[in-house]
């Protein structure tokens, strides 16, 4: 089966967002064959969604100092090679491959506006003042702003192990966060508020399933979820159990220091 843009638009707005800002993580390949590619996606995102951001962020500034604040979910002076290929972050630099194609294509669209952090920018359509919203120190603050205007988040074809608004829930939930470093053309500069790692996160999916619209398009399963309550869930998951969705992986540096404390 051949995903077309009218099989698209007519799946989105079934899902009956109306005018609501969404924050939008996709895969492409999740669709099957889709006429037009990651373009035909993106122009039925931004026919559908009036205001929409996605994350698109650029782990390829990052710089590992030799050392730092302890507990802080990193091994210092390991990353030399990584540290020699990075590249100064500015507002044309792609979307890192991790964030899929369709953010990278969003992000070429020419009324897209984009946010100016070094690790974790966003783009979107018609949400200046979303994206104002963000901070060196609270990278995460658009979603606080799309949460109060009734925002949803929509995955297409993913899961909520690439939630980043499970991220900004944690950290209303008190949970640690952690220091990172960009390379700028004004010299490396220090990012707190970097998040923990999110591969437990598909663990909240049960207790987000009777809040969450679903349709499939093509072979992709697309949720939509309100903010409001993906953070009100989030949050009493977390209050409930402090070890809550984190990964179960021994050689995770981050959710090792979240357990130490």
């Amino acid at each position: 089966m051949t995903v077309r843009l009218r099989d698209l638009l007519l799946g989105l707005r079934d899902l009956r967002l109306a005018g609501a800002p969404v924050i939008v993580h996709s895969s492409l390949k999740s669709f099957g064959q889709v006429e037009g590619g990651a373009w035909t996606v993106v122009n039925a995102l931004v026919a559908v969604f009036n205001t929409m951001i996605v994350p698109t962020f650029t782990y390829k500034t990052m710089i590992v100092p030799r050392s730092g604040p302890e507990n802080n979910g990193i091994s210092y002076g390991a990353f030399q090679e990584q540290n020699q290929a990075a590249e100064f972050f500015s507002l044309k630099m792609p979307a890192d491959p991790m964030m899929g194609i369709i953010p990278e294509m969003l992000r070429k669209h020419p009324r897209v506006k984009r946010s100016n952090h070094p690790i974790q920018s966003f783009a979107g359509i018609n949400a200046e003042n979303i994206l104002a919203a963000q901070t060196m120190t609270d990278h995460l603050a658009p979603l606080g702003v799309m949460e109060k205007a009734d925002g949803w988040v929509v995955l297409l074809g993913v899961n909520h192990t690439v939630n980043t608004s499970i991220h900004y829930a944690e950290k209303l939930a008190g949970r640690r966060q952690f220091i990172r470093w960009a390379l700028t053309p004004k010299g490396v500069v220090e990012c707190p508020g970097f998040p923990g790692d999110s591969a437990g996160f598909q663990e909240i999916a049960l207790d987000l399933e009777k809040f969450t619209r679903q349709v499939k398009i093509g072979d992709a399963i697309v949720q939509a979820v309100p903010l409001k309550m993906l953070f009100k869930v989030v949050r009493a998951h977390i209050k409930k159990d402090p070890l809550a969705l984190l990964c179960q992986q021994s050689d995770c540096e981050r959710c090792n220091a979240i357990r130490n404390g």
